[in-house]
């Protein structure tokens, strides 16, 4: 497996901002390939003040972790629910043949991977976003996060990966923005626990195997109670570094218990089951297999993970070892493809996963596919996606244009994996979202342009792409990101954008026969109010073209059922909606969604039409309702930050909810909060709508603001004594000001309430903690605006280390991590002389424990003395120093 790493390189696009992070690159053991940074964004895409980022948990994180000690915790909760998906259809698959039931895992890096930057959401167009869906069934993220309160100024994107001063944490989550589109479609989303000998310093397996009174794993416990809370599904275990043999009974109850806690678990093949030492088997057999399924315990993980060097004898032993055990090998034993390292030149072939009857015997997962951006050399260039967006194609179809030829040797993932779906019910509506855009439309006006990536607004990728059937040269199929867009030089569309959101699909080219245009594969239910909706914009010349709306019907999986939309070869003044009635289909499923582009009488040349919505409505009236108890949880002024809070309503009934100011979009997200990280706006009315499964919109809940009636220029500076020095300048109303501090670690609760004249500037508050948390605080008249800035307390605490810790055996002293949330070295004093102590990677000694790079093996130092005096010191991000005497 590769192993987690930090690695650094620069790009011609972008160049680093200081104290900020870039995207973890791996190194692949036992090999040495690396991808590259992505560095920090800078200018108007550079990370908010106070942006919500994850962070990663070492094994004494995970066992302290209580959500209201994270100050960003709801703001990084996945809410959408997973859904399920419509049973398999053979007869309207691409290649009917290929058996659904072969699942893939898809082990990659989101958003860009980065170390303090992983954001559900923010405006960069260029983040990688992830678009084929349809063809997993489980995502698991693969990344490093720093552990929390590393400060950013830590990472130093200059140094190489083996000098990352910080720690990273043993347990990484999924991005929550990830996790909700992976719902959307079906797919589960897991979080990462990778130990190593080098790359989590000090932490060991061996601390999540501590039981308690009652038997049970607290570790365990812990991790079902972050993936509910945070939303997501299971964990992918990457055990690299040896377990003892004793260990490794205790370590499946472990797996067990979080499997029965409802957890998904897959496993790597990377333990002995007999010695606990390292050994890759690259099959499924007797020595990996005790990982998921125990004679001894029963199932103790739902899958395993086998690592790459395998061939087709291996996989045809793992095949037949699953099925004598009892499992489905398509569903249990998954054989890994390391894409990130070989990319489409892979001496690993899946032919040869392939059984007598054309089918995969065993399931696939592919490590690294986010290679299609991170390791492409202009990826944060905005010009450029367009080749990001064809090797990503080329990856997942085998063809970087959606054609049925593989470029080159790569076939491509859908070869091997028949295409999922969750698009059932009654209803169904898409405007053609990839999850990003350079600009935004709102039923067809441009509604801000201003770039952004946020793939909680992503629609249901199209199914098929892409699959276009015309006798000669059929249309070319691309997303059109509008005007700023630039396409691969196929193309020669013009650029229009979208109808709803950052991106319409547009079908090009010279029209010679008829284009039957294949796009979601479905199970939808026809009632006799059924109505289907097409939002097209034909740019090109009046001609006899016609667009018809295509369905296939699952009673009759071999005919195109073509409804026309007449006019439709006519050129538009932008956006037109046309409708056909289904009400003669009444009671018969929908297998498939299409369009047929028909041909005219002679070939036509520069044809083009642009997709901006489709939908099936069934007649009902699905309109959410008026969202209620919208309101503005933090105004920002002076760091141009925006926190909305609503109540929300279940995802049956709202799919999205969006976000504007005035007639400005600000974003959407099915989540009842949001963040706006740059808002300048005085006054104004903040809107929020709600989204229906069906499209439909509910009108807005409101409110406003105006800043001309509140404090304006607020600051606040917290002292080492205690004191907190707030300044402003004062509205116009003259209303007395209420001044409010409170802890924004609500597992440490501290609110201070002043009042003050009106026209008073200023105020010093006292009392208030010095424990470095972080506070908001607020600037109100009892009628106006509330205005406030965020920062944190001075820190001048620090808890010395305690003895305990330390186990003592003659002159032998085995140190263990520090419990405390906030330290960074503990420096080992014999007789005033500083003890010396290994780092990973071969990095050298330092003359202290420093947080995440020390050595397991270096936690125990043998003393020159017998007699002499050792003391530990226990410094803080903050410098604060605490002194042990351990030994006098």
């Amino acid at each position: 497996m590769r192993r987690q790493r930090g690695i650094t390189s620069h790009t011609a696009a972008r160049t680093c901002t200081a104290a900020l992070a870039a995207l973890l690159a791996v190194a692949l053991g036992p090999g040495s390939a690396v991808a590259g940074d992505t560095l920090p964004w800078p200018g108007e895409s550079a990370v908010g003040a106070n942006q919500p980022y994850q962070h990663g948990y070492s094994p004494t994180e995970l066992l302290r972790w209580n959500p209201a000690d994270d100050t960003d915790a709801e703001l990084l909760r996945a809410k959408v629910p997973l859904q399920s998906r419509i049973a398999p259809d053979a007869a309207t698959q691409r290649n009917p043949s290929l058996s659904a039931e072969t699942q893939l895992l898809t082990l990659a890096g989101d958003y860009g991977n980065a170390f303090f930057e992983s954001h559900p959401y923010t405006n960069e167009f260029s983040q990688y976003l992830f678009n084929y869906w349809q063809y997993a069934d489980v995502y698991a993220s693969w990344h490093g996060m720093p552990t929390e309160g590393v400060p950013t100024s830590y990472y130093d994107p200059n140094l190489d990966w083996k000098q990352k001063w910080f720690e990273f944490g043993m347990l990484n989550l999924p991005n929550p923005g990830y996790t909700n589109a992976a719902h959307a479609n079906g797919v589960r989303s897991l979080g990462c626990v990778f130990f190593s000998p080098n790359d989590r310093g000090d932490q060991a397996y061996s601390e999540l195997l501590v039981r308690d009174a009652d038997g049970n794993f607290p570790a365990a416990a812990k991790l079902v109670e972050i993936a509910e809370y945070y939303g997501f599904d299971g964990y992918f275990v990457n055990q690299e570094d040896s377990v003892a043999p004793a260990d490794i009974p205790v370590y499946k109850q472990f797996l067990k218990q979080l499997r029965d806690g409802g957890m998904y678990v897959q496993w790597y093949d990377s333990i002995d089951n007999s010695s606990g030492r390292v050994s890759y088997q690259n099959e499924f057999n007797s020595v990996n297999a005790p990982f998921v399924r125990d004679s001894a315990v029963g199932d103790v993980s739902d899958s395993v993970f086998l690592n790459y060097w395998w061939n087709k004898n291996k996989l045809t032993n793992s095949k037949t070892y699953a099925e004598q055990l009892g499992l489905k090998p398509r569903e249990s034993v998954f054989a890994g493809v390391e894409a990130g390292q070989y990319q489409f030149n892979q001496p690993y072939d899946l032919e040869n996963n392939l059984g007598a009857d054309g089918n995969p015997m065993n399931a696939i997962a592919t490590l690294g596919a986010d290679f299609v951006s991170s390791d492409y050399a202009d990826k944060t260039d905005d010009k450029a996606q367009s080749t990001v967006f064809d090797r990503e194609r080329r990856w997942w179809t085998g063809s970087s244009q959606g054609g049925t030829t593989p470029d080159g040797s790569w076939k491509g993932i859908a070869k091997y994996i028949a295409e999922r779906s969750v698009i059932k019910g009654s209803t169904f509506s898409t405007s053609f979202n990839t999850g990003h855009g350079l600009s935004t439309w709102s039923d067809g006006r441009l509604s801000n342009d201003a770039e952004w990536g946020n793939i909680n607004l992503q629609d249901i990728p199209v199914t098929w792409q892409w699959w276009i059937d015309a006798k000669t040269s059929p249309l070319v199929a691309d997303f059109d990101y509008g005007p700023e867009y630039t396409p691969a030089s196929r193309f020669s569309y013009q650029r229009i954008g979208a109808y709803n959101g950052g991106s319409s699909l547009v079908l090009s080219g010279t029209l010679a026969d008829d284009n039957t245009v294949r796009l979601y594969k479905t199970a939808l239910g026809v009632t006799a109010g059924s109505t289907l909706s097409l939002t097209y914009n034909k740019p090109s010349a009046d001609d006899d073209s016609e667009l018809r709306l295509a369905v296939v019907l699952a009673s009759d999986p071999d005919t195109v059922v073509q409804l026309p939309l007449h006019g439709s070869g006519r050129r538009t003044q932008g956006w037109t909606t046309a409708t056909a009635d289904l009400s003669a289909y009444a009671g018969q499923k929908i297998a498939s969604l299409g369009l047929v582009v028909a041909a005219g009488a002679r070939p036509i040349e520069d044809y083009q039409v642009n997709l901006g919505a489709l939908a099936l409505h069934d007649g009902v009236d699905r309109t959410p309702d008026r969202p209620s108890g919208l309101r503005i949880s933090q105004l920002l002024p002076e760091t141009g930050e925006l926190f909305l809070s609503w109540k929300r309503s279940g995802y049956d009934e709202v799919r999205r909810y969006d976000v504007y100011l005035d007639d400005t979009y600000l974003g959407g997200i099915y989540d009842d909060v949001y963040y706006v990280k740059h808002f300048t706006a005085a006054s104004g009315t903040l809107k929020l709508v709600a989204v229906g499964p069906d499209g439909s919109r509910s009108k807005p809940a409101t409110v406003q603001f105006d800043l001309a009636k509140a404090p304006t220029g607020v600051t606040a500076t917290a002292e080492r004594d205690g004191t907190l020095k707030a300044a402003w300048t004062p509205g116009r109303t003259g209303q007395p000001l209420t001044v409010e501090v409170r802890g924004l670690d609500t597992a440490r609760p501290y609110t201070k309430k002043v009042t003050v004249p009106g026209k008073s500037t200023g105020t010093t508050l006292t009392g208030v903690p010095v424990d470095g948390g972080t506070y908001l605080l607020t600037v109100a008249t009892e009628d106006g605006t509330r205005t406030s800035v965020r920062g944190t307390f001075a820190d001048a605490e620090i808890s010395p280390y305690p003895a305990s810790a330390v186990q003592i055996s003659g002159n032998t002293f085995a140190f263990t991590r520090p419990t405390l949330a906030d330290w960074h070295t503990l420096t080992v004093l014999e007789d005033g002389q500083p003890k010396q102590f290994s780092t990973t990677y071969g990095s050298g000694t330092k003359p202290y424990i420093v947080r995440g790079r020390t050595t397991r093996a270096a936690m125990t130092v043998t003393m020159d003395s017998p007699d002499s005096e050792v003391v530990a010191v226990l410094e803080d991000y903050a410098g604060n120093k605490a002194t042990t005497v351990l030994r006098d």
